[in-house]
């Protein structure tokens, strides 16, 4: 097995801990890229120096919040900053991880992730884009977003994938000798999951009462409900469910 160099934008998130990890296991040289380690995407601080000798840059690099502005200002800034001293470094290609069914928001987040694709695929590095389920993590998240001991928690569809899941099919991309084109890939968990029941588990470990409510007030709700955001014919399915997931973690 020859041995790429991959800097990893996003190196200490939630799924950049996990690429890393896949892709030091796997035999491969990894530059971890984040404020932490003196790397800033937005500022470009840093960055220049990392990529020095990389191949393949992996952008896991997220913003921290819903807010659909701030979270396109980052996406849209990131992504131009890494095709940018990608090029001037020599770079092979840029993989990045997107969220299934981005193409058809028009609000919030994902609308975000739209324009964070867009801005990459305009740059002059060839891009590879990873779709994910909302992963068995953001369920945390979402418990997390709210004080109390009550959540109030959308019963929407998904089929919530774990992070190292996608982390796996993302190192796979990465090192794949030719990009699969069209249709984008996409990995999802094995069973569609609601949102509000898989919440449910995770707030009874937490001693949090979790009640499903609409979820009219999140962006794209209409769509969310009616499937959007759920995988395609052609994605990918692996585990564990989230039940599964849940068992394991301590």
């Amino acid at each position: 097995m020859s041995v790429t160099t991959f800097a990893v934008a996003g190196a200490t998130g939630r799924l950049g801990r996990h690429v890393v990890e896949v892709l030091t296991e796997r035999g491969h040289r990894v530059v971890p890229m984040s404020r932490a380690t003196g790397v800033d995407v937005i500022t470009g601080q840093g960055l220049a120096e990392a990529l020095a000798g990389a191949e393949v840059i992996v952008d896991v690099a997220s913003w921290h919040a819903s807010d659909q502005d701030a979270a396109t200002e980052f996406f849209r800034t990131s992504a131009g900053n890494l095709q940018e001293a990608g090029r001037e470094a020599g770079v092979a290609r840029i993989v990045m991880a997107s969220i299934i069914g981005v193409e058809k928001a028009t609000a919030g987040f994902l609308a975000a992730k739209k324009v964070h694709e867009e801005r990459l695929l305009s740059g002059p590095v060839p891009v590879r884009i990873l779709r994910a389920a909302q992963f068995h993590e953001f369920v945390g998240q979402l418990l997390d977003w709210q004080q109390g001991d009550v959540a109030y928690i959308p019963a929407l569809p998904s089929q919530l994938v774990a992070c190292r899941t996608v982390a796996e099919e993302l190192a796979d991309l990465a090192t794949a000798p030719t990009s699969p084109g069209t249709p984008i890939p996409e990995i999802a968990g094995p069973r569609r999951e609601i949102l509000a029941e898989a919440a449910q588990l995770l707030g009874a470990r937490r001693g949090v009462k979790v009640v499903g409510v609409d979820g009219s007030a999140m962006p794209d709700a209409e769509l969310a409900a009616a499937g959007a955001f759920l995988p395609g014919p052609h994605a990918k399915l692996a585990g564990p469910t989230f039940r599964e997931w849940l068992d394991t973690q301590p």
